[in-house]
């Protein structure tokens, strides 16, 4: 079964422009206006594994399958999803079904593309996708958590296991931080996995940059790099657009 990723973002972040670089395809629309994206583009490609290649030498394998990562291109989000503004529901529904998210965030200055909110704050952009989902989870778990205590108080083991980590969630997620924060212990990773959360799956950060800045990055890119390292999470930044154009050349 592959790895699922979604790619998430605000509006003309450059979602989709990275989703076709990623599959080489021009599947997603790339337009500049919110919510060319509705329905989720879904885009299945193999994993590059030059050991793999050796392995199959070695054992004379008729066959070669590698690995799959499996890339969503999600509907823009804006402040207010969690409360159904924008296409929030949709948005918060399709992410839930992934695995990983990847944010990708507009690190490039650029007056013929406009920004939803009207200046480049890439940090900014986070942080609204971020809250978002953390009151969405936080609304969840409430609306949750009557009945799990129910069957807790009613002797249920898994049930009871199932409380600590909600409490512990929610405790994070009123504090303001994601419940990724939560220290899980690997037997109670069951439980915790069922809870399906948005914040806590693991995260990427994708600075989107300029075609000038794509091999050492700009101001923004660096405050963005700086924050994937206080969460700690991995950071890439790389021209969406300049790789959605040269990635067909690849197969040529």
């Amino acid at each position: 079964m592959a790895l699922s990723c979604g790619i998430v973002g605000l509006p003309n972040v450059g979602k989709s422009t990275l989703f076709n670089a990623l599959t080489r395809t021009a599947a997603a629309q790339a337009a500049n206006y919110p919510f060319c994206t509705i329905e989720p583009n879904i885009g299945d490609v193999a994993v590059p594994e030059p050991r793999l290649l050796k392995l199959a030498s070695i054992t004379k394998s008729a066959q070669i399958v590698p690995a799959r990562m499996q890339f969503v291109d999600i509907a823009g989000l804006v402040k207010g999803a969690s409360q159904g503004e924008g296409l929030g529901n949709q948005f918060l529904a399709n992410i839930r079904e992934t695995d990983a998210v990847i944010y990708v965030l507009r690190c490039f200055d650029d007056d013929d593309i406009t920004h939803v909110t009207g200046r480049i704050d890439p940090l900014s952009d986070f942080e609204v996708v971020e809250t978002e989902l953390m009151l969405a989870d936080l609304e969840s778990l409430e609306k949750r958590r009557p009945a799990i205590e129910k069957k807790a108080k009613g002797g249920d083991k898994d049930a009871k296991a199932t409380l600590t980590l909600v409490d512990a969630a929610l405790g994070v997620l009123k504090d303001g931080e994601p419940a990724r924060r939560v220290a899980v212990a690997p037997e109670d990773m069951k439980h915790w996995k069922g809870l399906q959360l948005l914040t806590q799956k693991p995260v990427l950060f994708v600075a989107n940059v300029d075609e000038a800045s794509a091999a050492t990055g700009n101001d923004y890119s660096r405050r963005v790099e700086d924050a994937a390292k206080r969460e700690g999470a991995a950071f890439v930044a790389i021209s969406a657009r300049i790789e959605s154009e040269i990635a067909p050349l690849d197969d040529a």
